[in-house]
């Protein structure tokens, strides 16, 4: 996969559709930039959508669905079947982000990128590399062209929810061992120590944790992944889970369907697309910070500043779901409020 080709082929932002949308918000009867990043957030749909009519009619959320190898190194409290169990309960939309779904009127969109376990069921659509990626702990977690290929895949469910008629898409994950990739990843991209980027996932113990940071320093020193190649870093240290998603913010970018950032998988993921192919950064959208100690350092790195502050770690996507509402009320302000000339008052001046 070329990116620095795939890079060149990334629609710029539309800045004059970015520009109209800002002048509509300075227009609304209100005080200028009150509704804060909510109102940047519009601003940089319309930017992503080429157009200041920002509307987002039908959603969903891609929940990628994958195991991971060094759970055998005792890195997580569960094991891989409760990866399959939990993709099962996604196709019965009974899981969290199911039921919050449901309340941003935003389809569940679960896929199998590479589970131990299988389960034939036309609401699990099947994009499954292997069972499961290698133990990173005893060398790379899959090969350059299985990286590939999940990269692949990612974009090309981009392409298929475009034509189907999403206009906006919000990234989950599930995948037992997962926080344990992301976090080898972010040691290695933002170059910190792995103590400072791991934490507990769903819930170890102080000596379990003690494993974890373990066994991402054993798994760094084994694969040397280069800090100056992200692809080189993904495919070493990764899950296929992750690989999709960075397919998912290309073709985001490449299709020009605003995809929405969740919390320390998905975040891990976007870096990774962006130094893959740094134009693929102006279709994303933050929504929280992740409790886990990367969330606010990968946040920085991206530049970005999510408007959720809550402290969330359950992944599946329940963080960038939780945008979606508040996206609605903005837009919602957005169309439908008076203009200062509508109400016979002087517009408000910009002040410096």
């Amino acid at each position: 996969m070329d990116f620095a080709k795939l890079n060149a082929s990334i629609p710029p932002r539309d800045e004059n559709a970015a520009e109209a949308a800002q002048r509509h918000w300075d227009g609304i009867a209100k005080p200028l930039g009150s509704l804060g990043l909510l109102e940047d957030m519009v601003v940089s749909l319309a930017g992503v959508f080429g157009t200041p009519d920002v509307r987002l009619e039908k959603r969903g959320v891609i929940v990628l669905c994958a195991d991971n190898g060094v759970v055998k190194e005792g890195v997580a409290q569960s094991t891989h079947e409760v990866t399959l169990a939990v993709a099962i309960n996604l196709t019965k939309k009974q899981t969290s982000v199911c039921r919050m779904a449901a309340v941003a009127n935003c389809d569940v969109i679960p896929v199998d990128m590479g589970m131990v376990g299988t389960y034939d069921s036309p609401l699990l659509l099947n994009r499954r590399i292997a069972a499961g990626t290698k133990n990173i702990a005893e060398g790379p977690a899959m090969s350059p062209e299985e990286a590939q290929r999940a990269i692949q895949a990612g974009i090309d469910l981009v392409k298929t929810c475009k034509d189907e008629g999403y206009k906006i898409l919000a990234t989950g994950e599930m995948g037992i061992g997962n926080t344990t990739t992301s976090s080898a990843i972010a040691a290695v991209l933002l170059n910190k120590p792995v103590e400072e980027v791991t934490g507990r996932g769903s819930g170890l113990t102080t000596e379990a944790l003690k494993k974890k940071i373990e066994t991402i320093k054993k798994a760094i020193a084994i694969n040397k992944p280069d800090a100056g190649d992200a692809f080189d870093v993904l495919h070493k240290l990764g899950g296929f889970d992750i690989a999709g998603m960075v397919g998912l913010f290309l073709g985001g970018a490449l299709y020009r369907i605003p995809i929405v950032i969740d919390g320390l998988i998905s975040a891990v993921a976007a870096l990774t697309a962006v130094r893959l192919c740094p134009k693929a950064r102006y279709a994303m959208l933050p929504s929280h910070i992740s409790s886990e100690p990367a969330g606010e350092a990968l946040m920085r790195e991206l530049d970005m500043s999510p408007i959720i502050h809550a402290q969330m770690r359950l992944g599946e996507g329940t963080g960038a779901v939780a945008l979606l509402p508040l996206l609605d009320m903005a837009l919602a302000v957005y169309h439908g409020s008076s203009s200062f000339s509508d109400i016979g008052i002087s517009a408000y001046e910009k002040l410096s």
